[in-house]
């Protein structure tokens, strides 16, 4: 029980860290395509309030089929899944960039759920 406990206060102290990291990682490599305005542009849908919203739902951007077919809410899974292997998650998307590291991709996520 104490694990259980340690690790959860752990994960909860070191959100506000990796939310902080999730904004350099997100200005580095998803803001050329990606913005957190709520306006989307031709090269891709606005992520601001992405976490738990429905996925291919942001208005304002033209969908892949293959997403739009994928459906889904945007949860820590299945952003962690697309942003591993987008093509393999939703194959047919337009995204085209992975962040192949965990914890790069967990602080990205992180910051994303501060973006309502």
């Amino acid at each position: 029980m104490r694990i259980v406990i340690t690790i959860a206060l752990a994960l909860t102290v070191a959100t506000p860290a990796l939310a902080q990291d999730g904004a350099a990682l997100f200005n580095t490599q998803c803001k050329t395509c990606h913005s957190l305005t709520g306006t989307s542009s031709p090269a891709g849908p606005s992520l601001k309030g992405v976490a738990g919203r429905k996925a291919a739902s942001a208005t304002g951007y033209n969908y892949s089929a293959g997403l739009t077919k994928k459906g889904g809410i945007w949860t820590d899974a299945t952003l962690d899944a697309y942003l591993t292997a987008p093509a393999a998650y939703a194959p047919g998307t337009k995204m085209f960039n992975r962040v192949a590291q965990p914890q790069a991709r967990a602080a990205i996520i992180a910051y994303l759920k501060t973006q309502k």
